[in-house]
This record gives structure tokens, sequence and C-alpha cells, in this order.
């Protein structure tokens, strides 16, 4: 049996639109009301409640009701503009309330709305305020946390016979930016890297930052002298920035001959530590200007050539970690902690070195702090172990005697007719030859 037909005369339109209406106006305002009350902030609430028991307990009359003002003004410090306006209704409610219970005269109790109604308005527009400035600065640190991202880019764990580790704290928090420096670059002439310090902060620092680590990199590969590389980025420099910047730095590179480079310029001194745990730290002599600086002082750096031994570490880092100071004042002991803390793992160093200058310092560093360490490991790699092992287990099975019959050489055979020992009569058809083997007439 088919159903019945519904036609449009069955349900007037107006009545449709006129429910639709209704629900809609209904959702409006239970989603209005329930983000008023979620967006009502704790604080006003407690100041209105505490208004309300002094006055219920004094009986002070209209003495208090001003203090409700400061429910909407301290809600435009932590809330957006439906939290203020939650709180001025409150307030106004209550003293509307509190006024008719006392019989205030309507005079009064209508300049007690009008200032809270003021004061909510106001703070209205202060949240307002506080929101957008809010999200601008949101996206002034998503910006310079991606440019910091980009200028910093990953250093590989392992780079040829070398394990390196890298930590890095900024001292501006919010902000995700600072001022240090750092790049490793595997060249054709070996591995390069860099640590500096740009004089500064902030999105000017990281130009000037940008501006060293795109030459560094360039002239890494093209410079097979690593004076040669700092002469370019000096000339750079030289060009770009003012007379009161600079950056101080450490360009180090380890060639194909094993030995180490150093070049100091103005930065603090990098800190050797030998396979036996000893620290020694390379002191520029004579010191170096910072880079930017040489047309100032006519002193150009020392490339100083070290000796790198198989287990050797190099240390690079930044004014930060040595500037460090506790609550009396004292610098944080670098080479005492890296004496303390070295070991095998370049990462797990790194770690606990930043653990312990943060519990220096107290929990927050007040400058920016980088830390580089860089050892060197034997050239012979895992893939290379593996492979002989590998190699080894099969020269062992090679060896391995094989199972059932087997015919006897012509050296066994001669050795028993020169002895006399009795030979095993075995005919042709009795001897069994193994898989493999070819049996010679």
């Amino acid at each position: 049996m088919s159903q019945p037909r519904h036609h449009g005369g069955d349900h007037p339109p107006t009545r449709l639109s006129g429910n639709r209406a209704a629900g809609a106006w209904g959702s409006v305002r239970r989603r209005a009301s329930g983000q008023l009350a979620a967006g009502m902030p704790a604080l006003p609430v407690l100041v209105v409640a505490v208004v309300v028991l002094v006055d219920v307990a004094g009986g002070a009359g209209m003495v208090w009701l001003p203090l409700l003002a400061a429910g909407p003004a301290l809600a435009a410090t932590t809330n957006g503009p439906l939290g203020v306006l939650g709180a001025g209704l409150l307030a106004a409610a209550t003293g509307t309330a509190l006024g008719t219970v006392h019989g205030t005269a309507a005079r009064d109790l209508a300049a007690v709305l009008c200032a809270l109604l003021a004061v909510t308005a106001a703070s209205g527009l202060a949240s307002v305020l506080r929101g957008r400035r809010e999200r601008v600065l949101a996206a002034v640190r998503s910006v310079a946390e991606a440019a910091q991202q980009a200028l910093l880019q990953p250093v590989p764990e392992t780079v040829g016979p070398y394990r390196v580790a890298v930590r890095y704290s900024a001292a501006a928090a919010e902000a995700r930016i600072g001022g240090d420096l750092y790049a490793l670059v595997p060249t054709p002439h070996g591995i390069r890297l860099i640590v500096g310090d740009v004089r500064g902060k902030g999105l000017p620092a990281v130009g000037t930052a940008a501006l060293v680590l795109g030459v560094f990199r360039e002239a890494a590969h093209d410079e097979p002298d690593l004076l040669a590389v700092v002469g370019r980025i000096e000339r750079s420099l030289a060009r770009n920035l003012g007379p009161d910047d600079f950056v101080t730095a450490v360009v180090a590179g380890c060639p194909a001959s094993g030995h180490l480079e150093v070049v100091n310029c103005g930065h603090a001194p990098p800190l050797l530590i030998s396979a036996s745990g000893e620290v020694e730290a390379l002191e520029a002599d004579p010191p170096a200007p910072p880079l930017g600086l040489r047309a100032l002082s006519g002193q150009a750096p020392r490339l100083q050539r070290l000796p790198f031994e198989v287990g050797g570490q190099l240390l690079l880092y930044t004014d930060g970690v040595t500037e460090a100071r506790d609550h009396t004042r004292t610098f944080y002991p670098l080479a005492d902690g890296v004496a303390r803390h070295v070991g095998d793992e370049p990462a797990r160093t790194l770690t606990a070195l930043h653990d312990e200058l943060l519990a220096h310092v107290g929990g927050r560093l007040h400058d920016d702090a980088a830390l580089l360490l860089l050892r060197k490991e034997a050239r012979e790699t895992r893939e290379t172990k593996g492979t002989k092992e590998t190699a080894e287990v099969r020269e062992e099975t090679a060896r391995e005697p094989v199972s059932g019959p087997r015919e006897p050489s012509v050296p066994d055979t001669a050795l028993r007719t020169a002895t006399g020992s009795p030979q095993p009569a075995t005919s042709s058809a009795q001897r069994v030859t193994p898989p493999g083997w070819i049996r010679m007439p």
C-alpha cells in the first residue's frame, strides 16, 4: 500500500519559517549564554562575591557598590570581550539588587550603574586591543622561529669519521630567537664548522647571522685555505654592517690530513679534549679582533694547526655559557664541567653540560648559549666492522668438516703409503662422492 504524499498545503510556509526563525534565535541565545558562562573570569566573580558578603555583613549600603567596577576591569587583563561583558553584567545585576535591598535613591543607583557601564565598555575595548596585539606577537614569533630554523640548519650526528652534537638555547624564550650562530659543512677540503655570536639580539641579529652563515657556507666549499674563508666573511661584513656592529666567531676545519685547524676572531677560546679526558683551552696568540672590525685594528687572525688524535674532541661555545652566573654572581666553570661530564657520546655530554648550566643559573639563561661538540672516531666505521664479522663467519663455516664419507686426498694416501699404514680396500663402486666433488680416476 502506498504511503500518503505530503503536499505543500498540509504545512503552511509562514508557520514553517516562523518556527525556523524561533529555533535559530533560541540557538543564538543559547550559544551566546554558553560563551558568556565559559568566558566568565573567576577573579571578577570573586570580587563581586566579596562585595556582597561585606555589604551583607556590614550593611553599609552604597559605600561598597563602586568597588563592583573592579570586576570588569580585572576581566580585561585575562579574558576576551565576552568575559568582560559577562563580568560587567554580573556587577550591574549585583549593584541593582543591593541598591534595591537598601532602598538606595534612584539617582545614586543610576550613577553607580553608569559608572559600571563606562568601566565595562573601556575594559572591553582594552581586551580587544590586547587580543589583537597577542595575535600580532604570535605571528612575529612564528616568523622568527621559522627564520631561526632556516638559518641554523640541523647538524648531522655523524660526518665521516666524526660525531657531532649541538645544543642551543635562546635567552628570549618568548621570541625563540637569539644572536648566536653555528654551522657545520662537509666540503672537498674536509669538515669545516663555525660558532659565533652577533652583537645584539632579535631580528637585526638574525639578519647579520644570515649574512655570516651564507658567506661561510659558500666560501667553505670554494676556498682551500681556512684563512681565505675567514677573509671572505670579513670583507662581506665590512661592506654590509654598520660601524658599531661586529661578530665574534671561531672557524675550525678538519682536513683530510687528520689534524685540526682553528681561526679565532675575538671569540671565547675553544676547548680541546684529549682521548684521556684532559681539557685544554686553545687561546689565540696574539688575539684577533672580531669579524667586521679588522679595518679598525689592522690586525689579521692567525691559523692554529694542532694534532687531532682519535678519541679527541673539540668544544665550541658562545659567551652565554661562560658568562652565566649563579645567585652569588659566580661564573659557570665550563672547563670543570667538561672534565666531569665528558664521554664517548657527544649528545650525552652536551645534555649533561646544559642541565648543569641551567641548574647553575637557577633555571633560566640571561643570554643566548650555543654548544657544538665534535668528536673524532676511528676511521673504521660500523659498516666495515660488520663486513669483517660476516667474512669471519663465512671463513669459520668453510673450515668446518663436511659430514659423511670423504675420499682420501692425494697427500693422505702418500702419507699412509710412506708410513706403511694399511689402506682400506675399497672399489670404485663403494666409494661415495659427496655432492659437488669431482672424482679423479
